[in-house]
């Protein structure tokens, strides 16, 4: 098969794959770039395999950064860009179901496509925009079909991170996932285990922020890959509920978003915590909490003044977007309304503070005066109290 054109990334970069050809080397555009051009869509990354070697390759272009050559990648910077470029490699056995013990350079492409995971990522392309497929990828491209490169199960022995790669495939690009390919996935995914969260977690993540993420959960169910990530063991009712409860067409606005979604179905009493054996960030695990927190309230109650300057008027209007996702009513005008009410967003835009009070009104600090300056924000922004010196001081009279 031949492109009948190059998107303009792949444009930029053939004059690279024309220096390692002149050279007397091979080099192709590879992996899941190709894919995407395949597909009418979007791509990134621009990887290329050569036959030269990791020195041969530096050899060839001026600027170069040494990234991983021990795995055979260099980044080449060219004309204001910069390219990995990976030798052709063959790998040892995995130690620990994710990394190679070793890997070997090869001369041969068709011995560096063998070790890819899926046969729709096991293009390559030359120079000549001409498709080089040793897996059948095409066909399953056009029947939207992941299948495993070779045998299934060997290659998610390999690395175990490729069956949470497959579903989240499975939930981005809208493929059902091949009978063998499912079974292996199924019957290696005690393998999970082995993972790094953090490397679960982006996959899970991905898969949630997918366009088509309930694809993407049936595949997680089918699989049983769930009763091996971090708190999810016995979930799979609460998985299809996640898919019965919200629209199968809406797009989480952010990954804090999503996650609270997830805390919500899966009723999680302290997601902090569950978060936390995530390895998430405090940041993220505080921003999941919180909307959740607003989540439940906005059941029995309206949005208040507090909320919105508590939590801000972006989070609280993903709660809400969140809120129809789930088919209840979302009042957004109310949040605009608040918000453009509020006399202050922050509590340094007070007009007094902690020194004004302790050197005019003769105020003592510690917990008192705290308290009181908390009872200033509060009243400001409720609408109380107007963010005015003498009105506070006044406020602050009556108080004590």
């Amino acid at each position: 098969m031949k492109l009948k054109e190059l998107p303009i990334e792949f444009e930029e970069a053939l004059p690279l794959l024309e220096k390692i050809k002149d050279a007397g080397f091979e080099a192709y555009f590879v992996g899941g770039s190709v894919r995407d051009v395949l597909l009418g869509r979007p791509i990134h990354d621009v990887d290329i395999a050569t036959s030269s070697y990791p020195e041969e390759t530096k050899a060839i272009f001026e600027r170069t950064v040494d990234v991983g050559i021990e795995h055979g990648t260099v980044l080449v910077l060219e004309n204001g860009h910069e390219y990995e470029m990976t030798t052709f490699r063959t790998e040892d056995v995995y130690v620990d179901y994710r990394r190679p013990s070793s890997v070997s350079f090869v001369r041969s492409l068709k011995e560096d496509l063998k070790r890819r995971d899926f046969t729709v990522n096991a293009f390559a392309l030359n120079e000549d925009r001409e498709v080089i497929d040793l897996f059948d990828g095409l066909k399953d491209l056009e029947n939207r079909l992941l299948r495993a490169v070779g045998k299934a199960q060997e290659r998610f022995n390999e690395d175990a991170l490729r069956i949470m790669r497959g579903i989240r495939f499975s939930a981005s690009l809208d493929f059902d996932i091949e009978k063998e390919t499912l079974l292996s996935m199924s019957a290696c995914a005690p393998l999970l285990e082995k993972i790094s969260v953090e490397r679960s977690f982006i996959e899970f993540d991905k898969l949630l922020m997918a366009p088509h993420w309930s694809k993407g959960l049936s595949a997680l169910i089918a699989t049983g890959a769930y009763d091996y990530l971090p708190e999810l063991q016995g979930t799979a009712s609460k998985w299809q509920e996640f898919q019965e409860v919200i629209e199968k067409d809406y797009h989480f606005l952010s990954s804090e978003q999503a996650w609270a979604a997830m805390m919500i179905v899966l009723e999680i009493k302290q997601p902090q915590a569950f978060l936390k054996k995530w390895k998430t960030s405090v940041q993220f695990q505080k921003k999941v909490s919180q909307m959740v927190d607003v989540f439940k309230a906005r059941q029995s109650s309206e949005l208040t003044s507090w909320q919105v300057y508590q939590y801000g008027k972006t989070l609280i209007h993903e709660v809400e977007d969140l809120r129809s996702a789930f088919g209840m009513m979302a009042n957004v005008e109310r949040l605009v309304t608040l918000d453009r009410e509020l006399l202050i967003h922050d509590k340094h835009e007070i007009v007094v503070n902690g020194g004004i009070l302790i050197s005019e009104l003769g105020m003592k600090p510690g917990p008192d005066l705290g308290r009181i300056l908390n009872q200033v924000e509060e009243a400001i922004v409720n609408g109380h109290l107007a963010n005015d010196k003498l009105a506070i001081f006044d406020f602050i009279k009556n108080m004590t």
